[in-house]
């Protein structure tokens, strides 16, 4: 009965170390599920209109991908969500299809709005808007929490499939920009004050703090302040 109980603690820290470490930011995850998505839903705001198919899809590769860049700039505070190294692996990945995916929404704004300078300009207008769009701080743990998750997503996903990843998690992306506000583990350290004692003259003598400052000063850290 020894052995086999040795063998089945064995086989369970096994299977927890082979989990990747996750920062753990609530005692419950938000619900963010959300059904797969075309690129023309409204709510994605892709800001495309007159877009083909195959430009929506260009979209909302690229809307990714920005997610996942915006993503290893903002959430290295949590280095356990390997935001940063699940974004390089992807780019590595996927950069095929996303190349792709660059030049027919370069192709998108030369059509519909000139060729040349103007529909270049158009685009870095686009691109830099969509990028600000993943930018938040209200939301910050909920979209890198969920980002976390699809950038590692993104790197076990085949070659030329990346448009899956978008389609399926685009909507959950979207969700997280909106703080949830629940259930979140706190930082003692946010709500503390630090409460510190008369450093004029009088207060001081020879280094030591006097008697009458020193009561002053706890009679203020036990009112708060």
């Amino acid at each position: 009965m020894k052995k086999y109980l040795t063998l089945s603690l064995t086989a369970a820290a096994m299977a927890l170390s082979s989990a990747p470490a996750r920062a753990q930011f609530y005692f419950a995850e938000p619900d963010l599920s959300s059904p797969p998505v075309t690129g023309a839903e409204p709510q994605l705001a892709m800001n495309l209109p007159g877009a083909t198919p195959d430009e929506l899809r260009a979209g909302l590769l690229w809307h990714l991908r920005a997610a996942l860049n915006v993503a290893a700039l903002q959430c290295d505070f949590a280095p356990s969500l390997l935001t940063v190294s699940n974004y390089n692996a992807a780019i590595a990945h996927h950069d095929d299809e996303l190349a792709k995916s660059l030049s027919t929404l370069t192709g998108y704004f030369h059509r519909t709005v000139g060729k040349g300078r103007a529909g270049d300009r158009a685009f870095d207008v686009y691109n830099t808007k969509t990028y600000s769009f993943y930018s938040t701080v209200n939301a910050q743990r909920d979209f890198c929490n969920e980002m976390s998750k699809i950038g590692r997503e993104a790197i076990f996903t085949p070659r030329g499939s990346l448009f899956t990843v978008a389609q399926n998690r685009m909507g959950e992306i979207r969700k997280s920009l909106v703080p949830t506000g629940e259930q979140y583990f706190t930082n003692p350290a946010y709500g503390f004050t630090a409460v510190l004692p008369d450093f004029g003259k009088k207060c001081w003598k020879k280094d030591n703090l006097q008697a009458s400052c020193a009561k002053a000063w706890e009679q203020r850290d036990a009112s708060g302040g």
